[in-house]
């Protein structure tokens, strides 16, 4: 079911959606400071072109240690996106989904936007993960 989610989700604006991700990290590349966003920016790239069957965690708890986005640098990084470019990008996408769960039909579709609203403000020192990784990541 998630791989037909998936192609719906990737030809009624997925595509365009990761696109703009792409283009968006290979603009946080262009300066050696950017290069942690521009990071993020891919991942959240490939979860925006195929968001179905992932779902987002935070690196720390995936792999049992902290590294240099879970630590406090992190926490200043994502501050630092948050104000400059996390708040407009989550209200994008939460205005994307509250018009997704207008329909009954595109309510996946919505809570996809949420996922995505959610990364979108703080996105480094988390990853994409298929949904088993996550449970099992989380049973820990």
């Amino acid at each position: 079911m998630s791989t037909i989610m998936n192609i719906l989700w990737f030809l009624f604006g997925g595509v365009f959606m990761g696109i703009g991700w792409v283009l968006a990290g290979l603009l946080m590349f262009v300066s050696i400071i950017g290069i942690p966003w521009g990071r993020a920016c891919f991942v959240i790239a490939g979860f925006s072109f195929f968001p179905f069957g992932r779902t987002i965690i935070r690196r720390d708890r995936l792999t049992g240690h902290e590294d240099i986005g879970t630590s406090p640098l992190g926490f200043v990084g994502n501050v630092i996106w948050f104000v400059f470019f996390g708040l407009w990008l989550a209200v994008g996408h939460f205005v994307s989904a509250v018009a997704c769960f207008i329909t009954i039909i595109l309510i996946p579709f919505g809570i996809q936007h949420m996922k995505l609203a959610a990364i979108s403000m703080a996105p480094i020192g988390m990853t994409v993960v298929p949904n088993e990784v996550a449970e099992a990541a989380r049973a820990r």
